[in-house]
């Protein structure tokens, strides 16, 4: 009985870690850019990751080494892109559109009929969010999409690097792999401020309230719940950031948005039911 209250609440707490963390992001965008900002969340997940893992790519073949890359690649474009879309975006709205990525292998995963229902609600929930808009509005939906398709990517990589690999040793590789890749872009948009120790400090936090935290609630959450009910919890996370982006970052939303999030939180609910696909993100 415990369980089936705890678990929840576990699934609720990260999605609200990992918005916070978003929200905090966004105050670091003036200083170093979004591209800075991801390379001090990956820096830092990575280093973390590295550290309890302790990964010898030496025990695996190249496959698994390449795959690694590959989903270190898919890791480092999902966070560039969809924090570039904050930056032009609320966060509310940049959540929503990106869950497109999961609800997308959910419903490429099923075969029911209703499934024709959740593509509809999807679909009119992201023309509302996508009314007119001005150029940075457009550029910024066009982002949260592409880092939705990164996040299905990411989804259905996952898997393999489980059976590739033991433990989260694969995930740390990646995450490596992905911290890597963003150490150019990151200094070419952060410069010197990198160095500065408080703006670091707000970094460490981000990769703990982003990574850390709703990594180790989720892990603790499916042990004790069944991935589709999982599943329909997480799907209540376009709902969460939009209730941070006003609290914490003021950010109001029209009614039309608040129609369009309903609609794609009621269409993941649907499809994400039954798929076997939990929409975890790194």
């Amino acid at each position: 009985m415990a369980n089936r209250h705890v678990a929840p609440l576990l699934v609720l707490g990260g999605v609200a870690s990992v918005q916070l963390g978003a929200a905090v992001a966004t105050t670091l965008f003036d200083a170093i850019g979004p591209a800075g900002t991801v390379l001090y969340r990956l820096a830092f997940a990575a280093a973390l990751l590295l550290a309890i893992w302790r990964p010898r790519p030496g025990r695996v073949d190249r496959d698994a080494l390449v795959l690694a890359g590959v989903f270190g690649v898919s890791l480092a474009a999902m966070n560039l892109c969809f924090y570039a879309a904050l930056d032009r975006i609320p966060l509310g709205i940049a959540v929503t559109l990106e869950f497109v990525g999961p609800l997308g292998v959910a419903l490429a995963a099923s075969r029911r009929a209703t499934d024709l229902l959740w593509v509809g609600l999807a679909a009119a929930g992201i023309l509302l969010l996508a009314g007119p808009s001005g150029g940075a509005e457009v550029a910024g939906i066009a982002l949260a999409l592409a880092a939705g398709g990164f996040w299905a990517a990411y989804i259905l990589l996952s898997s393999r690097i489980g059976r590739a690999f033991e433990g989260g040793e694969g995930l740390a590789l990646a995450m490596a792999v992905a911290a890597a890749l963003m150490l150019a872009p990151g200094v070419a948009d952060g410069g010197s401020e990198l160095l500065d120790p408080s703006l670091i400090a707000v970094g460490a936090a981000i990769a703990v309230l982003s990574s850390v935290i709703p990594y180790s609630l989720e892990l603790e959450a499916l042990r004790r719940l069944s991935v589709g009910t999982f599943g329909v919890l997480m799907s209540l996370e376009p709902a969460v950031a939009a209730t941070v982006g006003l609290l914490v970052l003021g950010q109001g939303l029209a009614a039309a948005e608040v129609a369009g999030i309903c609609l794609v939180v009621v269409a993941s609910a649907g499809a994400l039911s039954a798929s076997p696909e939990a929409p975890t993100e790194a």
